[in-house]
C-alpha cells in the first residue's frame, strides 16, 4: 500500500470519507499543495498532523469539497428552470420536495428558494439542502456572502432579498426559513425519496466515473416519477437512458 492509498483509508477510518471515489490525480494535486503549505513532506506526515491540529483538519475537509459557489452560476440554466421546469412541475404538485445536494455555503439552495418565491409563497416552500462539511453549511446558516458571490444574481432579487452590512450581504430571514440544511455523504449515506426536484451541480465533475454511475441510479431511486434531476453546466450525462432518465432540457432529466 502506498502512501496516498495508506491515506485515503485511515481518512476513511476517522471520516466515513472515501476518498478513492474521487479523481485521483485531482485530489492529489490539491492536497499535496495543501501539507506542502504546511512543511510537511508526505501524506503520512499529513494525517498525523491532522490528527493534532482541528484547524488544519477543518482546511483539508475545505479541500476536498471544493466550496466554490454563487447565486444564479450559470444564469441561463436557472432561467430554464424558471420558465420551463418549474411551471410543469408546480402544475402537478404545489409543495414541491426538493433536494439540493452539495449545497456549498448556501448559495444554491437560496437561490432555489427565491425563484420559488416568484411562484408560491415563501412560507410554503422548503428546500432540503445537503453537504458533507459542517463548516459550509454553518456558513450556510449565517447568511452573509460577499459581492462575488451575487455577481450573476438580478438586481431586483438582489434589492429584494439582500440587505447591505459592511462589506456583506446579508439575506432575507424568510429565505432562510423556506431552507432546512443537513451533514450528509453523498458517497456514503442513504438518500430520501419521492423528491419532485434534485439540484446536484459542479460536484459530480470531481467524481470517478464509476462513482458517478452508481450516484445517477441513486438519485433517480430518489426521484417521483416525472421528477427532474438538475446537474452543473459541464455534467452533461451521456445516454442518460442507461439510468431511466429522459432529457427534459440541457443539464435537466426527468426520470421516467
Amino acid at each position: 500500500m502506498n502512501d496516498y492509498q495508506q491515506f485515503i483509508a485511515n481518512i476513511k477510518r476517522k471520516t466515513g470519507i472515501d476518498l478513492s471515489l474521487y479523481k485521483e490525480a485531482q485530489m492529489k494535486r490539491r492536497l499535496t499543495s495543501l501539507y506542502e503549505k504546511r512543511e510537511l513532506k508526505n501524506f503520512q506526515q499529513f494525517f498525523a498532523a491532522m490528527e493534532k491540529d482541528e484547524g488544519l483538519f477543518h482546511e483539508f475537509l475545505d479541500r476536498i469539497t471544493i466550496n466554490v459557489s454563487e447565486f444564479y452560476r450559470n444564469a441561463k440554466r436557472w432561467e430554464v428552470l424558471e420558465r420551463k421546469i418549474l411551471p410543469k412541475l408546480l402544475a402537478q404538485n404545489r409543495r414541491l420536495k426538493i433536494w439540493s445536494a452539495a449545497c456549498s455555503t448556501g448559495e444554491e439552495p437560496y437561490t432555489l428558494a427565491m425563484i420559488l418565491s416568484k411562484f408560491v409563497p415563501l412560507a410554503d416552500i422548503s428546500i432540503l439542502a445537503t453537504d458533507i462539511d459542517e463548516n459550509a453549511i454553518a456558513r450556510a446558516q449565517i447568511g452573509l456572502y460577499t459581492e462575488r458571490s451575487l455577481q450573476e444574481i438580478p438586481e431586483e432579487m438582489k434589492k429584494k432579498f439582500f440587505t447591505k452590512e459592511g462589506m456583506y450581504y446579508k439575506i432575507d430571514e424568510k429565505i432562510k426559513k423556506a431552507v432546512k440544511f443537513k451533514k450528509h455523504n453523498l458517497l456514503a449515506d442513504p438518500f430520501g425519496r419521492f423528491f419532485d426536484l434534485i439540484v446536484c451541480r459542479n460536484v459530480l465533475i470531481y467524481f470517478t466515473e464509476e462513482a458517478k454511475q452508481k450516484l445517477y441510479h441513486q438519485f433517480n431511486e430518489a426521484l417521483r416519477p416525472g421528477g427532474i434531476l438538475f446537474v452543473g453546466s459541464t455534467e452533461q450525462i451521456f445516454n442518460p437512458v442507461l439510468y431511466g432518465f429522459e432529457i427534459e432540457d440541457t443539464f435537466f432529466y426527468r426520470k421516467k
